[in-house]
């Protein structure tokens, strides 16, 4: 019955200390600057994407006929 509870005791204080550990790397990285820069990042590729849907959708027509003279071009070789 001790080596159970041993055990148990073990584990318990093994994930406590694991928790802990946990704690302690969240706080430093909420301390940390970096992220910010990651985020910035991050806004920065969304504006991109949303400028190239945007564009692509504008000038569809114009990229549909030129797509269509190449393939044209190509297929009359």
């Amino acid at each position: 019955m001790n080596t159970i509870t041993d055990m148990a005791g073990k584990a318990w204080s093994w994930a406590f200390c694991r928790a802990i550990r946990a704690r302690q790397r969240a706080k430093a990285l909420l301390r940390e600057e970096s992220a910010q820069g990651t985020t910035e990042y991050a806004i920065l590729v969304g504006v991109l994407v949303v400028i190239a849907i945007i564009a692509i959708v504008a000038f569809k027509s114009k990229v549909e006929e030129l797509w269509n003279a190449i393939k044209d071009g190509i297929n009359s070789l």
